[in-house]
């Protein structure tokens, strides 16, 4: 039986530079299902959480290029990533972030937690990259270079604790090979369990204070270590539930029914995260959403290259649904996918200006012009379309709900063009009647349909179906100029 509470997390960004429409990406698809859960099972019953990493060596070194404190720089950026969650209509229940006294107290206690022969402390030498916040053997990189972020990793000398991950390599296969810790989609998951076989190695988890800046959680009984930023980063989806002090919320909630995270952390979440829960035997999430990137002409966003696109310049210049409706329709859910200017205003034009919002003013035209706005109409839930469009959503298939709303909108687009309603006013009022309240319940059920999208929109179109006198409707997406 499906229990009734539902917990959902994207991943923490860093915050040594403002977010890019990628993190609007993972913000959008999390909400999406957050939205879809609650009208299944009640706000209460839901749980989103969002936040940042306020602690990875990233911070440190952007605050230093900057010539501010650390914390002014991870203040500054956090609230620009909190003000895009607003911008973006995104519906989370918590805002967390690391740099807070409940993570402090609860990555120290996940740490303490772990078995004590999982911990250990050695020296050790090892390739490092900064942006990824991870060793890299040299076999995994390309060109001697990161294969994430191309450039050379720097190559660090000391002594720091580890984390016995190879203890745990047949446990952590077939928890991901049976699904009990399950994979999404099937590519990533293959991808998980050919790192896995390939022979897991213990890792490192804590820097030495002088590296670390003396930023960041420290290591419990050693002063002279900072936790590894992604030990503590991971235990953020049960510090911000209140695991420090096993809060009701926790106990509640977790675990996780999904973490959404993009590829690049995909070895944290699939890997090194459910370790470390086995090792302090705390539950295990059940399930992880890994998309993809949104690139700029084939390339990866960076600020080198100057192709970052900006998500507060879009929904400024087309509103927070048109930016949702590209995230979700135009952008695959989990393969990498290519932005451009031309591609988003073509799309807001042919499928929101001239698609969906000239339909609803075609018909609410219609139906004030020749009803006086005052259609008797009977609404009804199109069960099949809205089942449709909820399983989409349960397997992960954004683009192919979205698929099927607009199929809907099409159809009611070629009703109007088939039947005519201007020119059987003439002659069969009643079967104008017909017509137009076949489309005042279709356009119902599309804003139905619409609500975990393109919550704005989804509320004007059913407000302006059930409004009696139905009245012509106001543009839903302005013709821009482009």
């Amino acid at each position: 039986m499906e229990r009734k509470k539902y917990y959902i997390t994207t991943a923490i960004p860093y915050v040594n530079a403002r977010p890019h429409i990628g993190h609007a990406l993972e913000f959008v698809q999390a909400d999406v299902v957050a939205r879809h859960e609650r009208q299944k099972r009640g706000d209460a019953n839901v749980y989103f959480l969002t936040g940042t990493d306020d602690n990875s060596l990233k911070n440190v070194q952007a605050a230093e290029a900057a010539g501010v404190s650390t914390q002014e720089l991870v203040d500054g950026n956090a609230a620009i990533f909190e003000k895009l969650l607003a911008a973006l209509d995104i519906s989370s229940d918590q805002f967390f972030r690391t740099a807070s006294e409940a993570h402090f107290a609860g990555a120290q206690k996940l740490w303490a937690a772990c078995k004590p022969e999982d911990i250990y402390k050695k020296k050790y030498k090892g390739l490092y990259c900064v942006g990824c916040e991870v060793f890299y053997t040299e076999a995994e990189l390309r060109d001697g270079k990161c294969p994430e972020h191309q450039t050379v990793p720097e190559r660090i000398e000391e002594e720091n604790y580890f984390f016995r991950l190879s203890s745990y390599q047949q446990q952590l296969e077939d928890l991901i090979a049976t699904d009990a810790y399950k994979i999404i989609p099937e590519s990533r998951k293959n991808e998980v369990l050919s790192f896995i076989r390939s022979g897991l190695q213990d890792f490192s988890i804590s820097r030495s204070v002088a590296r670390a800046k003396g930023w960041g959680v420290p290591v419990p009984g050693d002063p002279s270590q900072i936790m590894y930023v992604w030990f503590d980063a991971l235990s953020n989806y049960i510090t911000a539930l209140g695991y420090a002090n096993d809060d009701e919320r926790y106990q509640a909630f977790w675990p996780a029914d999904a973490h959404v995270v993009g590829k690049g952390i995909i070895r944290f979440h699939a890997v090194y995260w459910p370790a470390v829960l086995l090792s302090a035997s705390v539950a295990l999430p059940k399930k992880l959403f890994v998309h993809g990137y949104i690139n700029v002409a084939g390339m990866k966003m960076s600020k080198s290259l100057g192709n970052i696109v900006d998500p507060f310049s879009l929904v400024d210049h087309f509103g927070t649904d048109a930016v949702r409706y590209f995230l979700l329709r135009q952008v695959h859910p989990v393969e990498d996918s290519d932005y451009s200017d031309e591609r988003f205003r073509d799309a807001y034009t042919a499928d929101l200006a001239n698609g969906l919002g000239n339909l609803l003013s075609r018909v609410t035209t219609m139906v004030e012009k020749y009803f006086d706005g005052k259609l008797d109409v009977m609404f009804k839930e199109d069960a099949d379309f809205l089942k449709r469009v909820s399983q989409f959503i349960e397997v992960w298939e954004f683009r192919a709900a979205m698929l099927a709303i607009w199929e809907k909108i099409s159809e009611c687009d070629q009703l109007v063009d088939t039947e005519k309603p201007w020119v059987i006013a003439k002659s069969d009022r009643h079967r104008l009647e017909a017509v137009l309240s076949n489309l005042v319940v279709s356009l119902y059920n599309i804003g139905l349909a619409l609500r975990p999208f393109m919550p704005r929109t989804a509320s004007i179109i059913t407000s302006a179906m059930q409004a009696r006198p139905l009245v012509k409707s106001e543009p839903l997406f302005a013709k821009i100029d482009l």
